[in-house]
């Protein structure tokens, strides 16, 4: 599995455009970065021959909504892309760019960021909810383990309490109500491979405050050593 980042910024794509002849997804192309066992983080500037190209050689496109947003980098045209077949997953990037890692966070905005552009009624919530599961799973060349939920495939199990307020209406469809109403917190049970890993919305398999403790004190350790360059 290959992952890289593709077509950050316009700057990035005159530079590798003037030093290689292509554009960025031509270039990864070019090299042998393409097909479904590479994973294009972002792919925010990419025009329509691109997203042909990503489509016709099945590369693997994840989506990081709220760390394109939070940098400013522009908004990937996942609609189109999906549009050209493209496979698509949904994604965060790292913490620095994104802070909270929250998969529901990225799917809300996913949806959202793209209706000012095309109205609506584009990226359905069964959608979004497909290419945080199965997407993510099929990105990773995994599809035939994980991402649904069906027999032969992994125990990889999410159990959701939809009873707080802002998860109202019961009456509504389901599938909306994860995508634009589910929280973190309503997480009550996690189950990977069959083994139960989050009980009662309790971490099972490591220490919270000690997972804490050491990032704020390796946070500590990197300023410090920042600040002696």
């Amino acid at each position: 599995m290959i992952h890289t980042h593709a077509a950050e910024t316009p700057l990035e794509l005159d530079t590798v455009k003037r030093e290689t002849g292509h554009d960025e997804i031509a270039y990864l192309d070019s090299v042998g970065i393409s097909g479904p066992r590479a994973a294009l983080a972002h792919c925010v500037w990419v025009d329509n021959d691109a997203i042909a190209r990503l489509a016709r050689q099945a590369t693997n496109v994840v989506h990081c909504p709220s760390s394109n947003l939070k940098l400013g980098s522009g908004i990937a045209p996942i609609p189109e892309m999906l549009a050209a077949g493209c496979r698509v997953a949904i994604g965060a990037d790292g913490a620095p760019c994104n802070n909270r890692l929250d998969a529901f966070a990225e799917m809300r905005l996913a949806a959202l960021i793209q209706k000012p552009r095309l109205g609506p009624e584009v990226m359905p919530a069964a959608t979004l909810l497909e290419l945080a599961t199965l997407g993510g799973a099929r990105a990773l060349g995994l599809e035939s383990e994980i991402g649904s939920i069906e027999a032969g495939k992994c125990a990889d199990l999410v159990v959701l309490d939809l009873a707080a307020p802002h998860a109202q209406p019961e009456e509504a469809d389901l599938i909306s109500r994860i995508v634009y109403s589910a929280q973190p917190a309503d997480v009550r049970h996690v189950l990977v491979d069959g083994r139960i890993v989050v009980r009662d919305g309790v971490l099972k398999t490591a220490d919270v405050d000690e997972v804490r403790r050491t990032a704020n004190a390796q946070a500590k350790r990197l300023l410090s050593s920042s600040r002696r360059r």
